[in-house]
């Protein structure tokens, strides 16, 4: 039995949105946010379909919200079901378009039907971010077989999944579409999360490699690498690592961590048209990080003013204070 896709829009309906989940409620007494700043023309992606995965929070949020912003109806996938519909009922009552539908990616029929039942409602899907993932902190000697399958799957081949049957099911039949990968910093290895590291690193090769075997169907395939981004991601860490973040801008050249709008720009901008000629690319988002040595000073200042497009982030407690 194909699922069905549950929605929550603004329009003919005129129903209201469903009441945001903890952690995304606005203060007593503050008026409704103004739509996302994006930079972006308001029309850019009209009448089109955006799937994302990891929607339901982070940065899958924010990319969500400045998608429909921009006039997407953006599809939310996720495995918590209440954070898939806080996200879509926000996108309805800024007033944009959204639906969404709880899914394990890793799940290779559940994705394929899934993708057919979103196929059936929507018709062609223009664009996929694959934004989904999911990792924890250990040495390599610690990480146990199935820890490390478990990674892998989610932050690879959960992520191929979704890429081939969007491609097969939508994309290559009705003549075109953008896909955008998210990925990580992890170019000089990334030690206490190597199964991460191999997995991110394999998703940038399956990048490359879709690019070229996808694009006489007119598909574009590209990555985002996203460094140090002050995103609700980072409240999930405990212990040493969570005692890290705080200074983890003294290791950026421009001695600040990016913000979830700053990485969205840089996946809409290779979801728009303005990007047609470019495939196989992975694109940076992290303040030069890579790049910082011991042969070089770091310099801490506050020159780099970060963008904020998004109405409806929040600072992540650990750099709060809290």
């Amino acid at each position: 039995m194909t699922p069905a896709i549950n929605s929550v829009s603004i329009g003919a309906s005129g129903r209201r949105p469903r009441a945001l989940s903890p952690g995304h409620e606005r203060p007593h007494g503050v008026d409704p946010p103004m739509r996302y700043r994006s930079i972006f023309r308001p029309d850019l992606f009209a009448n089109q379909t955006h799937l994302v995965t990891g929607g339901g929070s982070g940065i899958g949020r924010c990319i969500a919200h400045e998608l429909a912003a921009l006039g997407a109806h953006v599809v939310l996938l996720g495995r918590k079901e209440p954070r898939l519909a806080a996200v879509a009922a926000e996108i309805a009552e800024d007033g944009g378009s959204a639906s969404y539908h709880p899914l394990d990616i890793r799940d290779e029929e559940r994705v394929r039907a899934v993708v057919e039942a979103i196929v059936r409602e929507r018709g062609a899907l223009h664009g996929l971010v694959n934004n989904a993932g999911g990792q924890f902190p250990a040495p390599l000697q610690a990480i146990s077989q199935k820890g490390f399958e478990t990674v892998v799957r989610t932050n690879l081949v959960g992520g191929f999944l979704m890429s081939r049957e969007v491609f097969s099911q939508s994309m290559q039949p009705r003549g075109g579409g953008a896909i955008v990968n998210i990925v990580a910093d992890m170019w000089f290895g990334m030690p206490g999360m190597g199964h991460s590291g191999a997995a991110r690193a394999g998703m940038v090769n399956f990048t490359e490699t879709a690019a070229l075997e996808w694009a006489p169907a007119g598909v574009r395939v590209n990555a985002v690498a996203p460094g140090w981004i002050a995103s609700s991601g980072l409240d999930t860490y405990e212990g040493p690592v969570k005692a890290m973040i705080p200074r983890l801008r003294a290791a950026v050249p421009l001695s600040r961590l990016g913000t979830e709008s700053e990485v969205s720009a840089a996946v809409l901008f290779l979801l728009s048209e303005a990007a047609a000629f470019i495939s196989g690319a992975t694109l940076r988002v992290d303040g030069a990080a890579p790049h910082a040595t011991p042969l070089w000073p770091m310099h801490e200042h506050d020159r780099s003013r970060p963008y904020q497009g998004f109405h409806r982030a929040v600072l992540p407690k650990v750099l709060s204070g809290e």
